[in-house]
C-alpha cells in the first residue's frame, strides 16, 4: 500500500503533460482516422508511445539538470537566430491550437445547452482557465491538474457500451495496416503531429524546474528513475485514450458510414443516434474536462517560450506581482486564441494551420534535445543512452518524413 501511494505521489509534470496531449484538437484527429478508415489506425497508438516516452524524457531531463526549461538551454548553448526561428514558428501555431480547442469546448457545451450560444461559452471558459491559472500556485494547479486526467478514463467506457468486434480489434491492433493513398498517409501525418507536438517539449522541461524549486529538489539517479517512471505513466495514458477514441469512432461512425467528422462537436453529435445518449455525454464531457487540462499548458509553453528568450521572470509558482510579464502573455494568448473565432477562422482552419508550423519546427527542435542530451558539457553524467538516442533518430526521421508529405499534400 505504502509503494502505491509514493507511486501515485510521484506522478505530476509527465502525467500532466501525457494527458493534455489528448486535447480538444487532439481528439478531432483521432476520430477523423476512425471515421474515415475504421480500425485501421489502432496500431499506431502502440508506435507513437515509446517515442512520445523517448523525447518527453530527454525534454524532463534537461530541465532537471539544468534547472532551465528547452528554450534557456538552447539560448545559453546555441545561437540566438535559431531561437528566434524557433519562437518565430511555435507563437502562431500554439495559438491557431488555444483557439481551436477554445471553439471546441464552446461548441460541445451549445450542444448539451442548446440556448445558450457557444461563443458564450467560449468566453466563460476563458475567464476560467484564466482566473484559475493566475489564482493558484504551481502546487495548488498540479494536484488540479492531476485530478483533471480521471476525466479521460471516460472515453475507456465508451466501447463497452457499444456493440464492439473485439476480434477485429485485437487484429488490427497488433497487425498494422497501411494504405499508399493520399488520404490515409495524411491522417498518419496528422497522428503523429498531435502525438508529438512541440510546445509538450516546452512545458514538461519548465514543469521539471519548477517541480525542482517547488521540492527543493537535488537531482541524483533515484530523481531522473522517477522522473522517466512519470514520462512512461504519462505517455502511456496519453496513448490509451488515443487508442480508444479511434476504437470508439472506427466502431460506431466508420460502421454507420459517417466519415466527415470534422470536429470533436461531429462526432459527438453522431454517436448520440448510433451509441446512445450516455456514449454521447461522456464523448462530450470528455471534450470540456481535455481542454480545461491542455489549455493551461498551451498558453503556460508559450508564455515559459517567451520569458526565457527575453529574460523576463517566469513560472507558475510565481504570484502575478511577481512574474507580470509572465502571466501578462498567457493573457494575451487565451484573448487571442477567443478572437479567432469571430474572424472567420474556424477550429479546422487552426488545427491545419498549427499542424502545418508544427510539422514545420518538430524536427528543427527535436535535432536540438538530441545534440543537448548528448553534450557532456550541459548534460554531465546524464547524457543520452544508445537507446535513447535510437529512438530519438526514429523519431526525428518520422517527424521529417511527416513534414514532407504535409507540405507535399498543400502543394
Amino acid at each position: 500500500m505504502v509503494n502505491i501511494k509514493k507511486f501515485f505521489k510521484n506522478l505530476g509534470p509527465g502525467l500532466i503533460t501525457g494527458a493534455s496531449d489528448d486535447d480538444p484538437s487532439g481528439i478531432a484527429t483521432y476520430s477523423q482516422a476512425g471515421a474515415l478508415f475504421g480500425l485501421s489506425t489502432l496500431w499506431t497508438a502502440w508506435l507513437t508511445f515509446p517515442l512520445m516516452a523517448s523525447i518527453q524524457s530527454m525534454c524532463a531531463r534537461i530541465g532537471l539538470v539544468n534547472g532551465l526549461g528547452l528554450t534557456g538551454t538552447i539560448k545559453k548553448h546555441y545561437s540566438k537566430p535559431i531561437l528566434y526561428l524557433m519562437l518565430i514558428f511555435s507563437t502562431p501555431a500554439i495559438i491557431f491550437n488555444i483557439g481551436a480547442d477554445i471553439s471546441a469546448m464552446g461548441a460541445v457545451s451549445h450542444m448539451l445547452f442548446p440556448k445558450i450560444e457557444a461563443t458564450h461559452f467560449s468566453i466563460f471558459f476563458t475567464i476560467i482557465l484564466l482566473l484559475g491559472i493566475i489564482y493558484f500556485p504551481y502546487r495548488q494547479l498540479a494536484s488540479i491538474l492531476k485530478y483533471l486526467c480521471v476525466v479521460l478514463f471516460l472515453y475507456l467506457l465508451v466501447p463497452f457500451i457499444t456493440d464492439t468486434d473485439w476480434m477485429s480489434v485485437l487484429r488490427h491492433t497488433f497487425f498494422p495496416v497501411i494504405c499508399f493513398d493520399k488520404s490515409f498517409l495524411l491522417i498518419l501525418v496528422a497522428l503523429l503531429g498531435t502525438t508529438i507536438s512541440p510546445y509538450l517539449f516546452f512545458w514538461q522541461a519548465n514543469m521539471e524546474v519548477e517541480e525542482v524549486v517547488s521540492k527543493k529538489l537535488i537531482i541524483n539517479k533515484q530523481i531522473i528513475q522517477d522522473m522517466n517512471i512519470d514520462i512512461n505513466v504519462g505517455m502511456f495514458f496519453s496513448n490509451i485514450v488515443m487508442y480508444f477514441i479511434i476504437l470508439t469512432t472506427g466502431t460506431v461512425l466508420y460502421q454507420a458510414g459517417l466519415h466527415q467528422i470534422e470536429t470533436v462537436d461531429d462526432a459527438a453529435r453522431a454517436l448520440e443516434p448510433l451509441a446512445g445518449r450516455s456514449a454521447y455525454l461522456l464523448f462530450s464531457l470528455g471534450i470540456i474536462g481535455t481542454g480545461l487540462l491542455s489549455i493551461p499548458v498551451l498558453t503556460g509553453s508559450l508564455s515559459y517560450i517567451f520569458c526565457e528568450t527575453f529574460n523576463w521572470r517566469e513560472g507558475l509558482n510565481n504570484k502575478f506581482n511577481e512574474a507580470r510579464p509572465f502571466y501578462t502573455i498567457i493573457a494575451v494568448s487565451l484573448l487571442i486564441g477567443l478572437s479567432l473565432q469571430y474572424v472567420g477562422i474556424s477550429p479546422v482552419q487552426g488545427l491545419l494551420y498549427s499542424a502545418i508550423l508544427y510539422g514545420i519546427t518538430s524536427p528543427v527542435i527535436i535535432i536540438l534535445i538530441l545534440m543537448i542530451c548528448n553534450n557532456r558539457n550541459v548534460m554531465g553524467e546524464f547524457v543520452n543512452k544508445i537507446r535513447d538516442n535510437i529512438l530519438g533518430i526514429i523519431t526525428l526521421l518520422l517527424m521529417t518524413i511527416s513534414a514532407l508529405l504535409l507540405i507535399y499534400s498543400l502543394l
